[in-house]
């Protein structure tokens, strides 16, 4: 058995579905009002900025707008994803249920790792019933923004066993090399194939992911 580290937006949640729309929409409300160029962004474009911490994001892509203007963007954003989520609009990979439920019952401890915000976590927890397969849930916001990597260092001790971090994005991978972890790279999620290159295997379907973890613990 194993604790298995999983990363959220990308990886079990289609975030495009509500993050491109949001994206869009308060980005034609920054150029609307002059605080950015008018610029029509791609879904690939849009996408590169899921899984960066929501502060982290808005200071590298508007660097040159007020902390306050970046602060109602990060606002506005969040809150129209929310609004999209609570009217159905998200989605969870088509059989990731089925996946986190397999993985539960071979005994598998099941870790939530994500770069979001608590009410983002409790949110997504409480319309997608996340609580029926993880055991424990863990944010960027509860540990003031550090990195996954350090995160994972502030929690791990209270886990006995050994890790496999899951995961889409650089984030992910790192969080495993900097602890000496194995790694289960999702290609099917938002990331390049760059940035899973340090991963031990790469899966190309969320349904892979059981026996994928089951030649790994062998």
């Amino acid at each position: 058995m194993a604790n298995l580290i999983f990363d959220y937006d990308g990886t079990l949640h289609r975030s495009m579905l509500t993050y491109a729309p949001a994206f869009r929409t308060t980005c034609k409300w920054l150029s609307d009002n002059g605080y950015m160029p008018c610029k029509e962004y791609t879904d690939k474009e849009i996408s590169y900025w899921l899984g960066f911490n929501s502060t982290d994001m808005w200071s590298s892509f508007l660097p040159d707008a007020s902390p306050d203007i970046r602060e109602k963007a990060r606002i506005m954003l969040g809150e129209d994803m929310a609004r999209r989520v609570e009217n159905g609009e998200g989605a969870l990979f088509p059989h990731a249920e089925e996946v986190l439920s397999e993985l539960k019952a071979a005994g598998h401890t099941l870790i939530f790792l994500s770069n979001c915000r608590i009410k983002y976590m409790e949110r997504h927890s409480r319309v997608f019933g996340l609580d029926r397969f993880f055991d424990f849930f863990y944010c960027c916001e509860e540990y003031d923004f550090i990195p996954k990597y350090q995160i994972f260092r502030m929690f791990s001790l209270q886990h006995e066993g050994q890790y496999i971090v899951i995961g889409d994005r650089f984030h992910d991978i790192e969080t495993a090399v900097e602890n000496g972890l194995k790694s289960i790279g999702c290609g099917y999620g938002y990331g390049t194939p760059g940035e899973l290159a340090a991963a031990d295997i790469i899966i190309n379907d969320i349904t892979e992911l059981p026996k994928t973890v089951e030649k790994m613990l062998v």
